[in-house]
């Protein structure tokens, strides 16, 4: 399973290692796991803009 996952829109790359602590998602939290409502902290994308990136 993917770890890390890239915005088809901008590019921002989310890192489950990471997360997306300042938009209320620990370091640690599997892309699958985040609620629906998350949205790209760059570009505003919905979750389903997003790719998994091969390991």
């Amino acid at each position: 399973m993917a770890t890390e996952w890239r915005c088809t829109i901008c590019g921002y790359i989310y890192d489950q290692e990471i997360g997306d602590p300042e938009n209320s998602v620990p370091a640690g939290t599997p892309f699958e796991t985040i609620p629906d409502e998350w949205l790209c902290p760059i570009c505003g994308a919905s979750k389903d803009k997003f790719e998994p990136l091969e390991e």
